[in-house]
């Protein structure tokens, strides 16, 4: 994974709050529904962060099922770790491990699901791979990435806010990862069944979204990057906050399901 954005507790943490918003809750659900995950399947989540997309699967297979979640960051599997799933769940297991390296023997799960994770990625196609190995014949993936020139944030600087996205994108290894997604699960030997658009929209400035969540998190980043001072981020941020019923922020995730061929 890129070394440019570290996920120590701090940054974990901040995280694990924006994942709590109402609109990522809604990108969870969006991501369920396309699962339509059965009882007793098994799944793994790579690249699991804090656990709450594990905890949502093992509710849906149920205590039939099983749940397995990996990351590369100590900070997030202690979170999902100290994250307990209602009554009635799959057992859960947590490793520490990359996506290139899935500590699982080969067609072990019904369902991998990616979400935010492959953009940071050096080797995406070897990455696919791994996770085509661990899946049984039949099963299926969901792979989930942000293409980030879909992003429309209104600003009363319109070039202080092109620099600060510029030195932003520098926290991603692949920051346009979905344009070529069809063709890299394809290229992996994985059959495309369906792709969707996932937009996280914030009308009016409201601190509990994702994209005010994210202030803070772009603030102490881009800070001598792309020639963004800390002065500036931090004026970045506080004008996009007395925006007030006036921010305006579009972004969209691009979702794909695929199958590995029987």
């Amino acid at each position: 994974m890129s070394a440019t954005l570290q996920f120590d507790e701090d940054a974990s943490r901040r995280v694990e709050a924006i994942y709590l918003t109402p609109d990522v809750i809604e990108q969870r659900e969006t991501i369920l529904r396309a699962l339509a995950l059965e009882p007793g399947e098994r799944a793994i989540d790579i690249g699991s962060g804090p656990g709450l997309l594990v905890c949502d699967m093992a509710v849906a297979v149920g205590t039939g099922g099983r749940v397995c979640g990996v990351d590369v960051s100590e900070s997030m599997l202690a979170l999902a770790r100290a994250r307990r799933p209602p009554v009635g769940s799959a057992p859960i297991e947590y490793q520490e491990a990359g996506a290139h390296t899935l500590p699982y023997e080969d067609a072990s799960f019904d369902v991998a699901v990616c979400t935010q994770v492959y953009e940071y990625v050096d080797d995406v196609p070897a990455a696919l791979l791994e996770l085509r190995r661990v899946l049984r014949p039949g099963g299926r993936a969901l792979v989930l990435d942000t293409d980030w020139d879909s992003i429309v944030w209104a600003s009363s600087d319109n070039e202080r806010m092109d620099r600060v996205l510029a030195a932003w994108e520098e926290h991603l290894v692949h920051p346009h990862l979905p344009r070529t997604l069809t063709r890299l699960l394809r290229d992996a030997g994985l059959e495309v069944t369906d792709r969707q658009i996932v937009p996280l929209f914030n009308a009016g400035y409201d601190p509990n979204t994702y994209s005010a969540g994210m202030l803070e998190l772009i603030a102490t980043f881009v800070p001598d990057r792309n020639g963004v001072s800390e002065a500036e981020a931090t004026a970045w941020a506080q004008d996009l906050t007395e925006l007030g019923p006036n921010y305006f922020l579009s972004l969209n995730r691009y979702l794909f399901l695929a199958h590995k061929p029987t």
